[in-house]
């Protein structure tokens, strides 16, 4: 194992469930900022796998992920606030969704 593997794999190990949770957990803005981070540690992860398999042309997913990720956050944000994004207040929307069925405080 080289310093870059385990470099990936620290980051793996201790970003990536952080984000995995903060994504899964909290209101919509908390978890936008998670898919932020989540794809930028992917991203680091795979600018450092490159360098201890010595393959440079791995780099290039990094670079497509950098591109395709604010994309992909966007399109998150939108399945994630399940409303029309012209509403002031988002997060007290789906709060009324969990109250109406039910599951609220």
């Amino acid at each position: 194992m080289t310093a870059w593997t385990a470099a990936a794999l620290a980051l793996l190990a201790g970003a990536g469930p952080l984000c995995l949770w903060g994504v899964a957990s909290g209101r919509p803005v908390r978890r936008l900022v998670a898919m932020s981070l989540l794809s930028t540690v992917v991203g680091a992860v795979f600018l450092v796998l490159p360098r201890a398999y010595g393959r440079s042309s791995y780099q290039d997913l990094a670079l497509t992920l950098a591109v395709v990720s604010p994309t992909g956050t966007l399109v998150f944000t939108r399945f994630v606030a399940g409303a029309d994004p012209d509403a002031p207040d988002n997060g007290a929307s789906s709060g009324a969704a969990e109250e109406m069925a039910g599951e609220g405080p």
